[in-house]
């Protein structure tokens, strides 16, 4: 079997941490003592990307190596140590709502004058800026909704219910051509992008990985499905408005009839899950476990506050008119409009 020759490439080490997960990886090295990541930046580039190795064995993988990997027990423990660091700091910094209604309430509303990325980028947001956006954003899109099947076996009645009808949708609806990521790896070649999977990780900063990683956190453990609800509530409810505006930049840019096809089928997709989540998701959920209602905030707090970072660090970085990416980003395809 070849199954360890595919998958992309393991990245660039940031710092000790990932450079010993890297290294036992590859068979070069011990791992770190798994309470090596206590001292570590809980959102720092090394924690973060050690992190996202780890929770990457249990999608595609890297090449070289081997699937079993996925349950070694010893990376088990490191990755333990790492969850320990990054689900603490969480907890103490993200900004908590007194209640799920008043977190559900806040993603209901649109403030008059946004800030936000896909306000820049409909009003001012430049070709590059765009591809730039969704090189970093191909680390979720191009596996969107797989973390959130995590979910599935862990709800039942309306809640499973709703959920897998959302995940359909999500995956194509029983069309390939139309599953989510398809569709993204479409923009990307609009925007003259490489799509091969885990092709942008090197150039990704720490706040974008934590995005990312903090779906797999949530999802691969069944005490945190609260806040995987509460995660994929955020998601579905403020996506509508925000791909409605990064479709008008898409077309304002001239970016490509798949660019745009993408975020309108958003605006449509998501305005109908939107519905579904709030009222038979988590509608469904809290009826058979009405305690886990703070945890459905947590989520939505904290996935808020890691996009606030990122936006943040995307919005700094574009308005001073330099790069938000770790590394140059090639013009690697012939761009078509």
């Amino acid at each position: 079997m070849t199954d360890h020759l595919r998958g992309p490439q393991l990245p660039t080490p940031r710092g000790p941490l990932s450079a010993a997960v890297t290294a036992y990886l590859r068979g070069t090295g011990p791992l770190p003592r798994p309470t090596e990541a206590g001292a570590a930046d809980p959102y720092g580039d090394d924690l973060q990307l050690a992190l996202y190795l780890c929770y990457e064995l249990h999608y595609r993988g890297f090449a070289g190596v081997p699937a079993d990997t996925e349950w070694d027990p010893d990376l088990l423990r490191v990755r333990a140590g790492l969850e320990h660091r990054f689900l603490s700091a969480l907890r103490a910094d993200s900004p908590a709502h007194d209640s799920l209604d008043e977190a559900l309430a806040a993603l209901l509303v649109e403030p008059a004058e946004g800030t936000g990325v896909s306000h820049f980028l409909c009003s001012e947001g430049e070709l590059w800026q765009l591809r730039e956006y969704a090189a970093l954003r191909s680390l979720y899109h191009l596996k969107e909704a797989d973390p959130h099947a995590w979910v599935l076996p862990r709800l039942w009645g309306r809640a499973k219910a709703a959920m897998a009808a959302v995940e359909y949708d999500e995956f194509g609806g029983g069309r390939a051509e139309r599953v989510h990521a398809r569709l993204f790896a479409d923009l990307m070649t609009d925007l003259g992008l490489d799509t091969a999977y885990g092709r942008h990780l090197d150039a990704a900063p720490a706040e974008m990985l934590a995005v990312v990683n903090l779906m797999s956190l949530f999802g691969l453990h069944r005490e945190l499905r609260g806040a995987l609800v509460g995660h994929f509530a955020e998601v579905e409810i403020t996506s509508s408005p925000g791909s409605r505006r990064l479709a008008e930049a898409m077309r304002r840019t001239g970016a490509g009839p798949a660019a745009e096809f993408f975020y309108d089928e958003h605006v449509e997709a998501d305005a109908v899950h939107e519905q579904v989540v709030r009222h038979e998701v988590i509608g469904g959920l809290l009826a058979e476990e009405p305690e886990l209602a703070p945890d459905i905030a947590f989520g939505i707090d904290a996935t808020e506050y890691l996009e606030g970072r990122l936006a943040g660090r995307l919005l700094d970085d574009w308005r001073a008119g330099r790069s938000a990416l770790r590394t140059p980003l090639a013009q690697e395809l012939s761009h078509t409009s």
